[in-house]
């Protein structure tokens, strides 16, 4: 009987009971207050600041100090990354500025749209919507979304400096944009690699001025059509007035409400529904040029309210321009209200779904001293002792992206350039970069556990051991070698896929599910498999 068979006959049931059993309760693996060994510091750091061990990794940070190992991560422009930029190579997303996406969108459209008012002239509806040359305008913008999200992948998965690429991720989310609304199909990938990839672990002041003037986050919260009233474009002051359907719309307040609730100060941090609108009049101008020009930021003065305004108790006098938004921003950075905000969120990531008030005082006082720079801020909360603390080992549920990822770096597995894992990650519930929200997918437990999920993530384990999931190809006897011994070999997956972590319960139930296993490549298998989807790998 194969792997499969088996786990269908009987492996699915059990498993699945064992795993919402073990993620109802309290966590399955604890250490001593006394202290942890250096494997046991080196796995929890490799989870939390990254995605994850790759075979042998736990020994070789254990052996250089985790410390030591945890201050190379805070500086990535000195850990060489030599597989990744070979593989980026392969990525022709990167080879395209955001001008030519531009340009290439806005053929893109004019195509579609001949090609509508061609069908409505003939009356032909029967074009296929999948294919045909009705699907041509827009394939590629699909496909260069596939690429972007199948970039995210192979960084997470490769890359050597593991904390960016979780700074990357962790920053993408709380400065979400949806990749599937209008101009952010082709605006997105600049707003990755321009915006929040340079400023990962830079100066938070930076990087919010960095976002606010991304075309895609301009585009995403519809602040490129936020004007002063009765502002006219110049262009149309010597032209009749457009349609009253293409008239300029006003000012708008999505962005300055995200910017106070989301980005900066927290839906608590003590603004008004009066702040929000006079921090929509402070950002009127703040636009984008036409795509025929490259669709870059741009302040459009016709479009400013010069007139005076008073935010978060703050006078900004009449009669500026620009200058006004960005000291906005800077004076949105210092609040303490945001700092308390983004380092509680910082703390749910890399500490406690409910954060300590240590580590978040910590942090506070690191951005303090340090003027917002999130390498103090991260230090901070690594060497406080609510980081290391018992009650905070393997506390965290994986997101979908952070269980595919460390279950292909723990069989040292590689992923592909085509968008297969990345539809993986997107089946298990988490499409990259398509949250339509502003609030990005969620950090907690209880978000991601319900049985539905644990059986995708389950039968994800299981065809990843045996080499049948899509998009990533590994080679199992370089990491668990075969043998005829079950115990053995549950000892081992124990070892080295789970760190030592595999309660006597997980153990238990993959000895009854290889009982009836006589063939050694199968055993091999579904004991991976099993431990994947077991509810010990589900947790960082």
């Amino acid at each position: 009987m194969g792997t499969a068979a088996v786990w269908r006959t009987g492996g699915r049931a059990v498993g699945t009971a064992l795993i919402i059993a073990a993620l109802s309760a309290s966590p399955p693996f604890r250490l001593s207050a006394q202290g942890l060994s250096p494997r046991d510091s080196a796995l929890h750091a490799l989870n939390r600041l990254g995605y994850g061990p790759r075979p042998g990794q736990i020994d070789s940070v254990a052996r250089l100090g985790v410390l030591r190992w945890i201050e190379r991560q805070l500086e990535p422009e000195r850990v060489r990354d030599d597989r990744v930029a070979q593989r980026e190579r392969a990525f022709r997303l990167l080879e395209y500025d955001r001008e030519e996406l531009a340009a290439r969108y806005t053929e893109a459209l004019q195509e579609r749209r001949r090609m509508q008012r061609e069908m409505a002239r003939t009356g032909d509806t029967t074009r296929p919507r999948g294919g045909g040359a009705g699907a041509g305008p827009m394939r590629e913008f699909r496909e260069l979304g596939g690429e972007l999200q199948q970039l995210a992948v192979v960084r997470a998965a490769l890359s050597e400096r593991q904390l960016r690429e979780v700074m990357v991720d962790f920053w993408t989310n709380h400065f979400n944009v949806f990749v599937g609304k209008g101009a952010d199909r082709f605006l997105t990938p600049s707003y990755i690699e321009e915006t929040i990839r340079p400023h990962a672990l830079g100066r938070f002041e930076d990087l919010l001025i960095a976002t606010a003037k991304s075309p895609a986050m301009l585009f995403y919260l519809d602040n490129a059509q936020s004007i002063a009233p009765g502002s006219v474009p110049p262009m149309r002051r010597r032209m009749p007035p457009p349609p009253p359907d293409r008239m300029p719309r006003g000012i708008n307040e999505n962005y300055a409400r995200e910017l106070l609730e989301l980005h900066t100060l927290g839906v608590d941090g003590g603004y008004t529904q009066q702040d929000v609108m006079e921090v929509a009049r402070i950002l009127t101008g703040w636009g984008i040029e036409r795509p025929q020009r490259g669709a870059g930021f741009a302040f459009h003065a016709w479009a400013h309210d010069r007139g005076e305004k008073t935010a978060l108790g703050v006078t900004f006098p009449s009669g500026h321009g620009m200058d006004e938004g960005v000291r906005l921003l800077k004076l949105l950075a210092g609040r303490h209200a945001t700092m308390h905000h983004v380092s509680r969120k910082l703390c749910a990531r890399f500490v406690a779904d409910e954060p300590p008030d240590g580590c978040v005082d910590a942090a506070v006082d690191a951005w303090h001293r340090a003027d917002g720079d999130l390498r103090a801020v991260l230090r901070a909360i690594f060497t406080s002792p609510n980081f290391w603390a018992p009650q905070a080992l393997r506390s965290k549920v994986k997101t979908p992206f952070e269980f595919v990822i460390s279950a292909v770096r723990a069989v040292g597995a590689e992923p592909d350039d085509t968008p297969r894992l990345a539809q993986v990650v997107a089946r298990l519930g988490q499409p990259l970069y398509l949250q339509p929200a502003p609030t990005g997918y969620p950090e907690a437990q209880a978000d991601w556990v319900n049985s539905g999920a644990l059986l995708g993530r389950m039968n994800a384990s299981i065809a990843l051991a045996a080499g049948r999931l899509p998009g990533v190809s590994g080679n199992l006897d370089a990491v668990v070698p075969l043998t005829t011994h079950h115990a053995q070999l549950t000892d081992l997956v124990n070892e080295r896929l789970l760190g030592g972590a595999m309660s006597a319960r997980t153990r238990v139930v993959i000895l009854e599910q290889l009982s009836s296993i006589g063939d050694p490549q199968q055993a091999r298998v579904l004991a991976v498999g099993l431990a994947l989807g077991g509810p010990e790998f589900q947790r960082q």
